[in-house]
């Protein structure tokens, strides 16, 4: 049983799972622009349960997405727009919170983002969304069973732990480099605008599908 279990992982993360996976994981994005942040921030050790939250909050959606797409699927044609509208005020309010983590007198209110605080920002990241439903749909067979689909999420998180943990790696590594005040809030006003940005362009991006603009 257990050989069964790792033939079918090892099977899984051939060839064009892992390309897609590690792509999409590893490319700038909401996730890994506050990896970073908080990688610089609070270091790597503080900053593992939000690593653990991001990889294993995706494999948790890969497996919902996999075992009830139709459900998922009629669920997002009627809340996708309003998801988007969460995730980006949410990511909006992280970015404040990032400008705020180079404040002297703001830097102990200021605390890396919890596990389960990082699992449940996936299902309002609309570029997990993306991620996620393309996974299912590309390298899940119809009707699979919940064994292979169980497979498929733990093959994701995986995939996307190392690729995520580079960006939170990066951010240790620049610690000593931004250890002065200023660099540092240099370094998190760059962060929190390139944040905000992002969520600003998700959200034009979802308005324009929509039809509101």
């Amino acid at each position: 049983m257990l050989s069964t279990s790792l033939a079918g992982v090892a099977k899984m993360l051939e060839g064009a799972l892992v390309s897609y996976m590690a792509v999409m994981s590893v490319t700038p994005g909401p996730n890994n622009l506050m990896l970073a942040a908080s990688g610089v921030n609070f270091g790597f050790r503080r900053s593992l349960p939000h690593l653990l939250g991001v990889s294993i909050g995706n494999g948790v959606q890969v497996l919902t997405v996999g075992l009830m797409l139709g459900w998922v699927m009629e669920l997002l044609a009627d809340w996708r727009l309003w998801l988007t509208l969460v995730g980006c005020g949410y990511l909006l309010w992280l970015s404040w919170q990032v400008w705020r983590a180079g404040e002297p007198q703001a830097r102990q209110a200021v605390t890396p983002m919890s596990f389960m605080g990082a699992v449940a920002f996936q299902w309002v990241n609309p570029k997990a969304w993306v991620m996620v439903i393309n996974t299912v749909l590309l390298f899940l067979p119809l009707h699979a069973s919940v064994g292979r689909t169980l497979l498929l999420a733990a093959s994701c998180v995986l995939i996307n732990f190392p690729c995520v943990s580079l960006w939170a790696a990066l951010g240790d590594g620049l610690r000593q480099q931004l250890a002065g005040e200023r660099a540092r809030r240099s370094f998190n006003g760059v962060m929190a605008l390139l944040m905000a940005a992002t969520a600003a362009y998700l959200l034009w991006d979802e308005l324009k599908l929509a039809g509101v603009l």
